[in-house]
């Protein structure tokens, strides 16, 4: 069955006081176009996560991201306790020695303000068992990813058996013009020929030259290479092959090939509208294919 380009997966997952996000949406594209925006701690790991991503999505303009937040707990920064004390030592003896009175409030307004008052964080290392959790959460977004992208195949998948059967639909309404604008042409040719009096002409040359004619406006095999793209195209959609979007692609241009010669040897305005109907109904498959993996 196959799958769409588009597509949208996102997990989130817990560690060490953070909530840790991940999100991942893909467009169409001729091959695989991956930007990934990663947060400083995990970007160590960036060729394993594009290793992790490449064979999921295959093609497709695929944009990655992975972000953290501090959870509730973990937001409030902790009191650097002997920075203050110090401060506070440092203030009385200023005022003391200036004659100036302390004030408690004053000093905790100017203390706030003062570097250092909370303590240092110091920087984070990615451990194995936090790395494990954000493996976990970017395979779940992928999987999710997937999903999406066969829902939207699915959808596809219906577009195209739709318009299939109408160009299938369309050919077989082709068929009863076909027969009848033989009649039509010996006719008009025959009454051209009759108002030509006077002239003779040899009826056993009119007839070859008119197997000629219609040999030469013959779509039989026309329709029937048609039917048989066709059928490949139905029978490609259900493989599960790689690559089937390309493919689906140039089938589709065959179709359109043997649609314009039918048009081409129409020469009655009832056929060719029906051909311009069949040329709607392909247009539409090619803009969906654009859409295929």
């Amino acid at each position: 069955m196959i799958q769409s380009m588009t597509g949208y997966g996102k997990a989130d997952a817990h560690f060490g006081g953070k909530k840790i996000y991940v999100e991942i949406k893909s467009l169409n594209s001729k091959s695989l176009d991956l930007n990934a925006r990663i947060a400083p701690l995990y970007r160590e790991r960036e060729i394993e996560i594009r290793k992790m991503i490449t064979p999921i999505v295959e093609r497709g303009k695929v944009d990655f991201s992975i972000w953290t937040e501090k959870e509730n707990a973990a937001e409030i920064a902790p009191i650097n306790a002997e920075a203050v004390k110090s401060y506070v030592t440092q203030l009385r003896s200023i005022s003391e020695e200036a004659g100036l009175p302390f004030d408690d409030s004053q000093a905790w307004q100017l203390l706030v303000r003062l570097p250092d008052t909370t303590a240092v964080q110091t920087s984070e290392e990615l451990t194995e068992e936090e790395w494990n959790v954000v493996s976990a959460a970017i395979k779940e977004a992928l999987q999710h990813l997937v999903d999406f992208r066969k829902q939207e195949g699915e959808a596809l998948y219906r577009k195209f058996k739709e318009k299939i059967d109408n160009i299938a639909r369309l050919m077989k309404e082709i068929e009863p013009f076909e027969k009848s604008r033989v009649q039509k042409i010996r006719e008009r040719l025959e009454a051209r020929l009759e108002e030509l009096r006077g002239v003779d002409y040899d009826k056993n040359r009119l007839e070859q030259e008119l197997i000629y004619y219609i040999e030469k406006l013959d779509i039989s095999e026309e329709k029937q290479r048609l039917t048989n793209h066709l059928n490949y195209f139905c029978e490609t959609m259900n493989t599960g092959h790689a690559g089937q979007g390309k493919k689906l692609g140039f089938i589709a241009q065959e179709m359109g090939r043997e649609i314009n010669t039918t048009g081409s040897k129409s020469n009655q305005a009832e056929m060719q509208n029906i051909v311009v109907m069949m040329k709607d109904e392909l247009e539409q498959i090619k803009e969906q294919v654009l859409n295929v993996m």
